[in-house]
This record gives C-alpha cells, structure tokens and sequence, in this order.
C-alpha cells in the first residue's frame, strides 16, 4: 500500500464496510487495516494514536478472529475490540496470498462524522525490533482467517452476527486479551526523555 495517496486533513480514500464509532479490523486487496472511528476527537488524541504506544492483541472464538486494542491517550482503561469482518469484502477488494505477502499492519484514525483521516501509523509484523514487540503467531492468524474469508465470503459469513453474539454474550474484551493466541505492542515514535542531571 503506496502512503502517498494517505493525507491527513483530507477524505479517507479507502471504502469503509463498517460505520459508526469504534475500531474495524479490515483486510483487502490493499492490506490488513486497523481503522479507529470516533465522532469526538481532540489534538492529544491524534497525537496519542500517532505517536504513543498502542497494545494489540488477537483472539479467536467461535470461528472469528477479533483484534483488541488499547491505546494510551485515548481510552482511560480497558480493551476495545473490533471483530474481521471478511465475508463484508468482495469482487476486487478480496486479499490474496500476494497482496498479504507485506506483513504490515495499517493503522488509520478517522473523524466518523465527516469521513476526515485524522492520524496514521504503520507497524511491520515481519522486522520491527526496537519499534515493536511480537508474541504469538501474529501474522499467521491474521491470513488463515482473510484468505479463508476469501475463498469462500459466504461461509465465512454464515450465522456471522449469532456467533459474534455468542462472543460478547461469553466474554468481555478484557477476557478476549487474556486469551489472546498473539499481541503485538507499538512502542511510543517519541524518543526517551533523558534526565538532565546525568551526564
């Protein structure tokens, strides 16, 4: 995915399948995508999505991949989670082996009302050291669950929303993360503060 055709301040250029406030875990033709939707937004929160530490982990149930998400600056405590929803992508926008062979993570902060990207990050699964820490096959899971969305949207989508019911109705977000099969932790882009008085 080309970062030139990104702007902040400007239209988010890429379809959305999912409205309305909270995270969306997408992964197309275009790559995997972490979009976070919030209707009341403020400078420290862009600058907290761009630039602060962001924990991220991935859970299966009941047949679905669901990323969580904590993000310092912006939620106070707890987990956010944000359920693949592949049977949603069609036609030309279906991931293939190819397009998922740059293991990057997209990650994109939008104004839900007007459409507006606010803040964005990348975060590469592959060779990160020192800029992020990886546990778990982070990577492997999010293929197995695209590609088998992929290969067959309509299965992947049968009985979607009773399963994802079943999910919420069974456990909260906090216990998703405890249960996570991979994490994936986005260090702060700001560098240390050192203490003054060392030399």
């Amino acid at each position: 995915m080309d970062y030139t055709n990104f702007e902040t301040g400007g239209t988010f250029p890429l379809p959305i399948k999912a409205k309305g406030d909270g995270g969306l875990f997408q992964v197309d033709v275009n790559g995997a995508m972490f979009i976070l939707q919030l209707s009341r937004t403020d400078v420290i929160a862009r600058e907290a999505f761009r630039t602060g530490e962001i924990e991220l982990a991935l859970a299966e149930a009941e047949d679905i991949l669901l990323l969580l998400y904590r993000i310092d600056g912006i939620f106070r405590e707890g987990w956010g989670d944000a359920p693949l929803t592949g049977h949603l992508v069609a036609g030309e926008q279906l991931p293939t082996e190819k397009s998922l062979e740059d293991e990057t993570l997209h990650l994109y902060f939008v104004d839900s009302r007007l459409n507006i990207l606010l803040a964005l990050r990348q975060a590469s699964v592959k060779n990160e050291a020192g800029k992020c820490q990886l546990t778990g096959d982070f990577w492997g899971l999010v293929k197995k669950h695209a590609l088998a969305a992929a290969a067959d949207p309509d299965e992947y989508g049968r009985d979607f929303n009773r399963r994802l019911g079943n999910v919420y109705r069974s456990y909260s977000p906090e216990q998703l993360a405890g249960m996570a099969q991979a994490r994936l932790k986005i260090f702060s882009a700001l560098p240390a503060h050192s203490d003054p008085g060392k030399q």
